[in-house]
């Protein structure tokens, strides 16, 4: 899991604002009854909280990344994506190892009330695009399958 999110962190660094930061165990607010939420990884902009902030508001995150474990790969596919997308979060992004169709990683955008547009998905070993404002391309071969 740390090496798929440390893939990622590293190719979103090359693409995002110099005002953004990418942040691990950084709690969300999301206005639903789930309360507080720890993606593994959160793209949002630094200037909107300080160094002494547990948490910032949903609504600042640009993108949330999760990263399945068996333990919680079913959280990962429902609960979280319905409380992310509530939240207006524009992109959510899934990286599921344990899929029943085999490890995946999926993009989720355009959200509406709790529900998210599927925006695409790509096999480990493929190639996945992230739209503007990323515009960048996760090679999800570098990703270990378990």
């Amino acid at each position: 899991m740390l090496i798929i999110a440390e893939r990622i962190q590293r190719r979103l660094y090359s693409v995002i604002p110099d005002d953004w930061g990418i942040f691990q165990t950084l709690a969300i607010a999301v206005p639903s009854r789930l309360g507080m939420l720890i993606p593994d990884l959160v793209v949002a902009p630094v200037r909107e909280h300080t160094e002494a902030d547990s948490h910032i508001p949903a609504g600042l995150a640009e993108l949330v990344v999760e990263v399945t474990s068996k333990s919680n790969a079913r959280h990962d596919r429902i609960s979280k994506p319905a409380a992310y997308a509530s939240a207006g979060i524009p992109f959510y992004l899934l990286v599921d190892r344990w899929a029943p169709e085999g490890p995946s990683a999926t993009l989720y955008g355009e959200p509406k009330g709790d529900v998210y547009r599927l925006l695409s998905t790509a096999k480990f070993g493929e190639a996945l695009k992230l739209p503007v404002p990323f515009d960048v391309v996760i090679d999800t071969g570098e990703f270990p399958a378990e």
